[in-house]
């Protein structure tokens, strides 16, 4: 039976999953959300594979043991990547991941020219080039790998407005590049799409993961693994919760205001 209130735990090295935690709350406004940002550790794309595979176990198991849900969505391209099949075999609950939205862009692009804006580790590994074969053969992609615009998305919450230059000087090989249609292939660059079309002009399409994510998790919403939770348990929930490694990002509640993120707060530290 499908819960009333699904729990579920969206983790992400910084900001970024606010995104996917947004889409899945206005497909799910009953769903109560936990938020857990490794921001200690942050960027994920700049550290090595096993230990971000080992400390994405770590602390979601960790933080499940303390918060129970009935999901858990990774809203991180570099830790989907890498962790996903090692996390549904360690918590034993549907868990989802986050793909570049390759397909659906391809499908949108008239003029078969196409821009991905990602993280350098996102950009250079190989399962982008077997999206980019298998969903769109006959197109050109521009990428650009940038981790500066991460950092830029985790500066805009503090100060609410993003440097127009500096976004026009890392989307310059789209513009080069005549797309027309641009994947924003990090889950940080949603927070910004607004200053990002403002740079490349109203012609440009904007494609992410976030809706489809939510699909996802709605589909899931009838799978058995779910409901494991009592009733009693539940009822004793907050509504959100956020929990940060390090001390969390200035101008974060006003950014949950801003964008109206359910009744959210940030609960506290959490180190595994």
């Amino acid at each position: 039976m499908r819960p009333l209130a699904p729990r579920i735990l969206v983790f992400d090295s910084g900001v970024g999953g606010l995104s996917i935690a947004r889409a899945i709350w206005q497909q799910l406004p009953r769903a109560r959300l936990l938020y857990l940002a490794d921001n200690a550790h942050f960027p994920y794309g700049d550290q090595p594979d096993q230990a971000v595979i080992s400390r994405c176990l770590t602390l979601v198991q960790g933080l499940l043991a303390q918060q129970p849900a009935d999901m858990v969505v990774i809203g991180c391209n570099t830790a989907s990547t890498l962790v996903l099949p090692a996390l549904r075999a360690a918590v034993k609950l549907p868990v989802v991941g986050v793909v570049p939205a390759i397909k659906p862009a391809a499908a949108l692009s008239r003029n078969h020219r196409l821009g991905l804006l990602a993280t350098p580790a996102t950009v250079r590994r190989p399962y982008l080039d077997q999206l980019i074969r298998e969903f769109s053969p006959d197109c050109d992609w521009v990428r650009v790998g940038s981790s500066a615009l991460v950092q830029l998305v985790e500066d805009s919450l503090e100060s609410g407005t993003v440097n127009a230059a500096t976004l026009a000087r890392i989307t310059e090989p789209l513009r080069q590049g005549e797309v027309d249609t641009v994947v924003l292939g990090c889950t940080h660059f949603p927070l910004i799409q607004a200053a990002l079309a403002a740079t490349m002009g109203p012609e440009v399409v904007w494609v992410d993961s976030g809706e489809a994510i939510a699909r996802r998790v709605v589909s899931l919403m009838d799978n058995p693994g779910l409901g494991g939770l009592s009733g009693e348990a539940r009822a004793k929930m907050a509504d959100h919760q956020l929990f940060f490694t390090a001390a969390p990002p200035k101008g974060l509640g006003v950014w949950l205001q801003r964008h109206s993120v359910g009744d959210a707060g940030v609960t506290g530290y959490w180190g595994g």
